[in-house]
């Protein structure tokens, strides 16, 4: 298998199709390619490129398989290696699971859009929006409940890491980046995630990185 990917510090969908594929157990090759560098240009407009149909990332090449979109990438993982492996094995907790996961996927819009991914950075006093905040709110409010109900078993949001803290993987490191403050419980979780081998090597490839995109790196503040 071969995992098309962009810039570990600033790309959040290429990290949860990574971590997807590390926790599938199989063996694949790791393909960078820098977002809106040269590389990045040819590889859209190459029919027989590694990047087809819509020059996004991640995208995952099975043979003769192509699948994108890092859930569609993490499903498809699920039907090869077994569902267990992704999803709590309790048909209650694996409902939440999956409606977390679904929610990260198509909303937090706001958080997204203020706070990019910046694995590089430490960011003092940023501006965030009423929107944001909210967001913010109902993460928590998610991360308590899935911690309060199901998390007796280890240090992830449903006791064992799985699908949901896959999704939340790079919203730990946009916390961290900005530098929100969290309530006690929050910031166990977090630092279980931040800790986990597979997040340390991400974050250790993302320092080493010399790409810069200024679009990421302009952020108001006050």
């Amino acid at each position: 298998m071969k995992l098309i990917i962009g810039n570990k510090n600033y790309s959040s969908w290429s990290l949860r199709g990574w971590l997807a594929v590390k926790q599938s157990g199989l063996s694949f090759e790791e393909i960078t390619v820098p977002m809106f560098g040269e590389q990045w240009e040819a590889q859209k407009h190459d029919d027989g490129g590694l990047m087809p149909s819509h020059g996004k990332v991640p995208i995952l090449w099975d043979g003769e398989t192509v699948v994108w979109d890092s859930l569609a990438i993490l499903e498809y993982l699920a039907d090869k290696v077994g569902r267990d492996r992704f999803w709590p094995k309790d048909d209650t907790a694996r409902g939440m699971a999956r409606s977390m996961v679904t929610e990260m996927h198509s909303s937090f819009a706001s958080l997204r859009s203020e706070c990019p991914m910046n694995i590089r950075r430490t960011i003092e006093g940023v501006r965030i929006s009423e929107a944001t905040k909210a967001d913010t709110v109902r993460i928590l409010q998610l991360w308590a409940e899935a911690r309060a109900r199901f998390g007796q078993g280890g240090p992830y949001l449903f006791g064992t890491f799985s699908a949901a803290d896959i999704y939340y993987a790079p919203v730990v490191s946009r916390f961290r980046t900005y530098g929100f403050r969290m309530p006690g419980f929050a910031e166990a979780y977090m630092e279980a995630v931040w800790e986990h081998d597979w997040m340390q090597q991400w974050v250790a490839a993302a320092e080493d990185e010399e790409w810069v995109i200024e679009q990421y790196e302009n952020i108001a503040q006050d």
